[in-house]
């Protein structure tokens, strides 16, 4: 580990609602992962999303090259975007998964600087080997950014944390203590490293993650914070699977929580929408509305066409009553194992005086 640590010098992980400088994203281009007309499906997503966010931040979006810029460009015109909000950065990337090869942005508790940390990335436990290049990525990214960077030499992947701002992150048991992962270190190694590199007090520790996930169990996809002491928890009583059992776990747990002063966390049960199998694929989507996506102004918000959609919106709009709730249609996007929070990252604007205190 290195001497010099983020929380040595001062630095920590905001949490999501913090004001942005910009939201990174990576524009689809992978057959591999999404087949067919799913592309075509995923880039009117990302058309939607970009228009959303640009109404009150940056968007840096990555393409691999001319080529793709001229049709990123030609898409994103053809929709409501802000396009001068949109910044075109050159940098190849495999696949859209940029929360996980991403940096993770820090701020400075006393002065107004930035910084990431570059994680390694190793797909997932090397679960795909095709997508191994993004690793590359993401040291072009913090690179571009020109940023401190801090590189820890650990695998970690952004949507395997969740944070308050206020010393807290979410995790999960099945995701950080993988073998596939960082067999060579102990749950008390990887709280060392939280501790450091994001400048925590307490990891909570959770359970495991909804069916069909591809990344042992990213917190992203069913627990998240939407405020310094309140958290929505997706809960689900009926459909197959284990999904019940497993929500039903995290949930206790964060309902039992209590943080150093024996305060409890506000927890909200976010529902589930109904499993979308894909019979001939053998498998389920990791559908749910936990993936969502905190901009500036607005909250992206995944909806499937299932009956659970207006309450899963109705709750987070609730929970953000001072930006916009944009639901969008998100099956061809989760055909890819992913959502609306795995494909973006945050930037957080360096505003001193916003997060003076933050950790008091």
């Amino acid at each position: 580990m290195e001497k010099t640590t983020p929380r040595n010098l001062d630095y920590y992980m905001p949490p999501e609602w913090a004001k942005h400088e910009a939201t990174w994203l990576s524009w689809p281009k992978n057959p591999l992962t999404f087949p067919g007309d799913v592309l075509q499906g995923v880039e009117d997503t990302y058309v939607q999303m970009i228009a959303a966010l640009s109404t009150g931040e940056k968007v840096k979006l990555l393409v691999n090259d001319e080529l793709m810029e001229e049709r990123a460009r030609k898409r994103l015109k053809g929709g409501d975007v802000n396009m001068e909000n949109v910044l075109f950065l050159r940098i190849p990337s495999a696949d859209v998964w940029i929360r996980d090869y991403g940096p993770t942005f820090l701020l400075n508790q006393k002065r107004p600087w930035k910084a990431g940390v570059k994680w390694r990335f190793n797909a997932w436990g090397g679960k795909y080997d095709d997508l191994i290049y993004d690793d590359r990525t993401g040291e072009d990214i913090v690179l571009s950014a020109r940023v401190k960077v801090f590189r820890p030499g650990i695998v970690m992947e952004g949507g395997s944390i969740d944070v308050n701002g206020r010393g807290v992150v979410l995790t999960t048991e099945q995701c950080l203590l993988n073998p596939n992962r960082n067999p060579h270190l102990s749950r008390e190694d990887i709280e060392t490293y939280l501790e450091q590199y994001l400048n925590i007090n307490q990891v909570v520790w959770l359970r495991s993650g909804i069916e069909g996930d591809d990344t042992d169990g990213h917190v992203d996809d069913f627990a998240r914070f939407v405020g310094p002491e309140t958290v929505v928890c997706a809960h689900s009583e009926t459909g197959g699977g284990h999904n019940p059992q497993v929500l039903k776990a995290n949930l206790d747990i964060l309902t039992d929580y209590r943080d150093q002063y024996g305060r409890p966390l506000e927890v909200l049960t976010l529902p589930m929408p109904e499993p979308i199998p894909l019979p001939e694929e053998e498998r389920v989507l990791p559908a749910s509305y936990a993936n969502f996506y905190i901009g500036n102004d607005v909250v992206l918000v995944p909806v499937f066409d299932d009956p659970h959609d207006q309450e899963a919106v109705r709750l987070l709009e609730r929970c953000f009553p001072g930006r916009r709730t944009v639901p969008i249609q998100a099956r061809d996007l989760v055909y890819g194992y992913g959502g609306f929070h795995c494909a973006t990252q945050q930037e957080p604007a360096v505003d001193h005086k916003l997060f003076e205190g933050q950790l008091k």
